[in-house]
């Protein structure tokens, strides 16, 4: 390790003119996260670990060195959510910097899209080219729509691997949610990074899209394939890499399409706390992130007048959620995320709702006052306008469902698809008045991170 990065992780935690003991400081990019940004923050303040929300533009201006505002980090995180948004927040400026982070001894950890941004791209623009392996394309969509736990097999022969407690047991129990893929290069390639981790099977809780595994009878796969010519048995995954690293000049990586910060997932989090303390340094003070309950959310903001739209924007959020589990549009899968049906914008109201819970129990310091007086106004025209319209839209996608065997083309698929698109935007680059109100909100969150 460099003297450059001993310095880096000899962080001052200074409040009311008294300095506490030094410790590392983990920064995690805001930018295109939503409920994956949420969960890898909570995550971390769960377990114990310093840690800083950080956008793009900081990391542009020298963050992660310290050369901006702040002491600089001993680790960057980077949540899961759209690789290539995430790269266009950081910019030309801020995609050399964490290059220039890495080359100079520090490390990487990326999630999911986290994993995503830091392979190597067709367009330089796209990613950070610091893992010479690519993201592979999926030619069955479907094979890109699973969740839940996988068993997987894990390198023992290295510095990065899990707990030996976890080895003895030979398998590791992994979240997957609607991970990427690595592109698996051959021969010499390979040596740029090592595989930690390869998929095994599926588990117990395992879904591809909207269909529990567990719950259809394996013969009835082979019947699928041979009728529809659709695989949905999860043998695709069988050998597949799932978590790899690497090293990039003085520093390193490990790229993760298993969401190692995943509420109440042991296995995942007790390996999550070594690659802290083997990556960063960081001790955390505990190996799990707890269970997260977004059902019963805990509310801090004052219930007053000038609090109403972001309150309101709540109650409205699990009244949406229940209104689509009610009609069998959405199911609740976890304390913490909602199922849907395929083709249902269920990410989108996850995300919001997630963002809403977190918002609200966050105690709002000055910054983050001065910003809600701003803009309440915006955020409750936006708020009615994409709560009414996302209320109607769920219940005419669940006329159409019910119309479909005797009335097919009595809802218009044309004008749902718009009304989809003006409300959520696209599927997995995000927009519509759901994003207008997320930004709102992720900015109130952003801004009450110091108040905690």
């Amino acid at each position: 390790m460099s003297f450059s990065t001993h310095l880096r992780r000899l962080v001052f935690c200074v409040k009311d003119g008294h300095s506490s003991a030094m410790r590392p400081l983990l920064y995690i990019l805001w930018d295109a996260s939503h409920i994956w940004g949420l969960m890898a923050w909570r995550a971390m303040r769960s377990m114990g670990v310093a840690c800083r929300l950080v956008k793009g533009k900081e990391i542009a201006e020298g963050a992660l060195l310290g050369k901006s505002a702040g002491d600089g980090a001993s680790m960057l995180l980077v949540p899961g959510g759209n690789a290539r948004l995430k790269s266009l927040a950081l910019g030309a400026d801020g995609r050399k910097a964490v290059r220039d982070y890495l080359a100079s001894g520090g490390s990487y950890l990326g999630f999911c899209g986290g994993a995503g941004l830091a392979l190597s791209h067709a367009a330089e623009a796209d990613g950070l080219h610091i893992c010479p392996w690519r993201r592979a394309v999926y030619h069955e969509r479907l094979h890109h729509l699973i969740s839940g736990h996988v068993k997987a097999r894990v390198a023992a022969d290295c510095g990065l691997a899990p707990p030996s407690a976890l080895l003895r047991e030979g398998r590791l129990r992994l979240p997957v949610w609607w991970p990427g893929r690595f592109d698996l290069p051959p021969g010499a390639a390979r040596a740029g990074a090592r595989v930690l981790a390869a998929y095994s099977a599926p588990d117990k809780d395992f879904w591809i899209a909207d269909l529990p595994l567990a719950r259809i009878p394996s013969h009835v796969f082979d019947a699928w394939r041979d009728m529809y010519g659709v695989n949905l048995s999860a043998d695709f995954l069988a050998g597949q890499p799932l978590v790899v690293s690497g090293a990039y000049g003085m520093g390193r990586y490990v790229l993760s399409y298993s969401h190692l910060e995943t509420p109440h997932s042991p296995d995942a989090n007790r390996w999550l706390a070594r690659l802290l303390r083997v990556l960063g340094g960081i001790a955390p003070e505990r190996d799990h992130a707890g269970a997260w309950d977004l059902r019963q959310p805990l509310i801090v903001w004052p219930r007053d007048k000038a609090s109403a739209p972001l309150l309101g924007a709540l109650r409205k959020s699990r009244a949406l959620l229940r209104l689509a589990t009610e009609h069998h549009l959405f199911f609740e899968r976890v304390p913490w995320l909602w199922g849907w049906r395929a083709g249902l914008p269920g990410a989108a109201c996850n995300s919001l709702h997630a963002a809403l819970c977190t918002a609200a129990g966050l105690a709002p310091g000055p910054a983050a006052r001065d910003y809600w007086h701003a803009v309440r106004p915006q955020f409750a025209k936006l708020a009615y306008l994409f709560f009414a319209g996302a209320e109607g839209y769920l219940l005419a996608c669940r006329l159409a469902a019910t119309l479909f065997p005797s009335l097919p083309q009595a809802v218009d698929k044309q004008g749902l698809a718009a009304r989809c698109a003006a409300l959520f935007g696209h599927a997995m680059q995000g927009g519509g008045i759901v994003e207008e109100v997320l930004t709102i909100v992720e900015e109130l969150i952003y801004l009450s991170q110091d108040e905690q």
